[in-house]
């Protein structure tokens, strides 16, 4: 199993592409615009507490408050309160806790009302992305991600991921960390810490450590609301949570972005650091890796699976629905149960991979084939939870219902992965008459190309739709060759997987776009 980032950048986003065994499996956006990304820690002030909700609504500076339920309080609120109180009126210049009375835990089921007050100044973080018409979701239980460790403040809990199977293994890293652990912080080893030693955790908690103490620095004299602790950009974060000694190949199409993430790669796993490549070449990065294709078949309604099968995604406020199909496949199996199964198992694949590439959460229903036998039925549960092990989410899968319907609860912490599949109709109206697409599309064509002739330009390159440029290209004599014939000039045609099928654009010689 090869795994493959790749990492596209523009003047105001950059967007990741994870291949695995070169299928799109996840797709992620990172933009200049977002203030309140996961794991931002902000300083700020309580608006008021709502009884009824149990929980208060927080000014962080979004347009919409952020929610706190009391449940996201933590049991150390007060001594959370009592520090962020000392330290930003500048009495409390050691942040090391070493030496900082811990005040009574809250009560487990208590009130919000008794735990904060209107206008309080308050350490929270984000847990949840603002989506749709709803402001972020917050937590006062701080926490900051490693590489190898997870750093709680106010805690003294050393916890060990689940997901490292051996006793032994276990043991061995809750020895390790507890030898290390800062008094006042709490630890959680993550999963890839299975197997490292303890210079590599140590060198992993100090960079925690210095984080936290930066953190603190701003909090003096700091206005409210004021982000006092960002996530790491985008592309170390991705890296620090997936990278592992599967990934083959890491490439990027942005110089400087190149040396930041080779630069992180060597601090990580340095045996890996030669798998970071710059991609050069004029051709789009998306396009060379057959990325573009794959999101304009992966996303909209209908998603294709393999033998003629496919999947109708619907999106409703409440929750998304999955609708199993086997289309026009040719029934190969002897009945109807095994080519049920089989489509089965097939969109459970397809299914596990577009709940991470989409990036779905809350409530999905998926409509599977009907199955009669119960082994079957197991046999297809099964292979559902293994293919969606992978997904870093936090989700839950129920068995079968009666009426063959599976439903999954799927952590939801940013919007949606939303991408525009349908396009205008072609059938456009030129110069009066309407016309059947694509002639009318090539008359523009023909049109820009005879005034850029005019204008004298040498080595025109033309990138259009897929569509368009067979068009242009096939055939004998082409349209290609006849404007050759016409003009006694050669135009160069690359197909763009990711045009729309109206849009097309003219380049010069030194690759510049013609406006």
């Amino acid at each position: 199993m090869d795994k493959e980032l790749i990492i596209r950048s523009s003047s105001d986003n950059v967007d990741f592409a994870l291949l695995k065994d070169g299928k799109l499996i996840e797709l992620q956006k990172d933009e200049d615009d977002n203030d309140f990304s996961v794991g931002d820690v902000f300083i700020a002030k309580i608006r008021k507490a709502v009884p009824g909700l149990n929980a208060a609504f927080v000014n962080v500076g979004y347009e919409k408050d952020a929610f706190l339920h009391y449940h996201d309080l933590g049991p150390k609120l007060p001594s959370l309160l009592k520090f962020t109180k000392r330290v930003s009126t500048g009495k409390l210049k050691d942040f090391s806790l070493k030496n900082f009375p811990f005040e009574k835990d809250i009560e487990k089921d208590g009130k919000i009302t008794d735990a904060l007050k209107s206008n309080q100044s308050l350490l929270v973080q984000i847990v949840k992305e603002p989506i749709s018409t709803k402001g972020p979701r917050i937590t006062s239980e701080l926490s900051i991600a490693g590489r190898y460790i997870v750093l709680m403040p106010f805690s003294n809990r050393i916890s060990i991921s689940q997901k490292i199977e051996s006793r032994e293994e276990k043991d061995r890293l809750k020895r390790l960390v507890k030898s290390i652990a800062p008094q006042g912080f709490g630890v959680i080893v993550r999963t890839v810490a299975q197997g490292k030693k303890v210079a590599e955790l140590d060198k992993d908690l100090q960079n925690l450590l210095s984080r936290w103490t930066a953190m603190c620095k701003k909090l003096h004299k700091a206005h409210h609301p004021t982000k006092v602790l960002g996530e790491m950009n985008k592309a170390s974060s991705i890296l620090r949570d997936i990278f592992n000694d599967t990934f083959t190949g890491i490439t990027v199409d942005d110089e400087t972005l190149y040396y930041q993430i080779k630069d992180y790669v060597q601090e990580i796993a340095p045996q890996k650091e030669s798998i970071v490549k710059l991609y050069q070449s004029k051709n789009p990065i998306f396009e060379k890796f057959g990325i573009e294709r794959q999101i304009k078949t992966s996303f909209g309604k209908t998603v294709s699976m393999a033998k003629g099968a496919y999947l109708v995604i619907e999106h409703t406020e409440a929750l998304h629905v999955i609708d199993v199909n086997s289309g026009n496949r040719s029934n190969k199996a002897n009945n109807q149960e095994d080519t049920a199964l089989e489509v089965n198992l097939i969109a459970a694949t397809e299914m596990a991979r577009q709940l991470r590439l989409r990036d779905m959460g809350g409530i999905i229903v998926v409509d599977f084939i009907d199955l009669t036998s119960a082994e079957n039925r197991q046999k297809l549960f099964n292979h559902l939870r293994d293919e969606m092990k992978d997904d870093r989410a936090k989700h839950k899968i129920l068995p079968p219902s009666k009426f063959g319907l599976i439903q999954i609860t799927r952590q939801r912490t940013r919007p949606e992965m939303n991408i525009k599949t349908r396009e205008e109709n072609p059938d456009a109206i030129i110069n009066g008459a309407e016309v059947e697409a694509p002639i009318g599309l090539i008359q523009k064509i023909n049109h820009d190309l005879e005034r850029l002739f005019k204008k004298d330009y040498k080595k025109l390159t033309l990138n259009t739709h897929p569509f368009i440029a067979a068009f242009l290209t096939k055939g004998f004599p082409s349209i290609r060759s006849k404007w050759f014939l016409e003009h006694k000039k050669w135009v160069k045609i690359l197909p763009r997987d990711a045009y729309t099928y109206l849009e097309y654009h003219f380049f010069d010689k030194d690759g510049n776009q013609i406006k």
